[in-house]
């Protein structure tokens, strides 16, 4: 039981690791977290604060992964002109938009 667990860890550290040395926009969303996370140790923020701004974090890199991981599967199944492909890509980039969005307005009121 603890080696599928660890298994499971190690699958999910790897889909991590491909979608930060692969995917372009991951790293401008690890680029924004480090300078987001280093902001909140220089102005010293609340617990509160700090909880917000790891779940809007948290929000968007999920998105993005999620966003990659449809990506990859919607080019698995054909690489041909889809209206049906291009709509699920466009939803899902679209979440990945509005979670972005949010976030640098939560963080606007946080750090403002």
């Amino acid at each position: 039981m603890v080696s599928a667990l660890l298994r499971s860890f190690r699958s999910a550290f790897a889909g991590i690791g491909w979608a930060l040395h692969t995917q372009r926009n991951l790293k401008i969303h690890a680029l924004a977290t480090l300078c987001v996370i280093s902001l909140g140790f220089t102005v010293n923020l609340s617990a509160w604060k700090w909880c917000t701004i790891l779940g809007c974090i948290s929000l968007v890199w999920m998105a993005e992964l999620m966003n990659s991981a449809l990506e990859i599967l919607c080019d698995r199944i054909t690489n041909e002109p889809d209206e049906h492909i291009r709509r699920a890509k466009d939803a899902a980039a679209g979440a990945v938009l509005i979670c972005a969005i949010i976030s640098v307005i939560v963080a606007a009121i946080v750090f403002l």
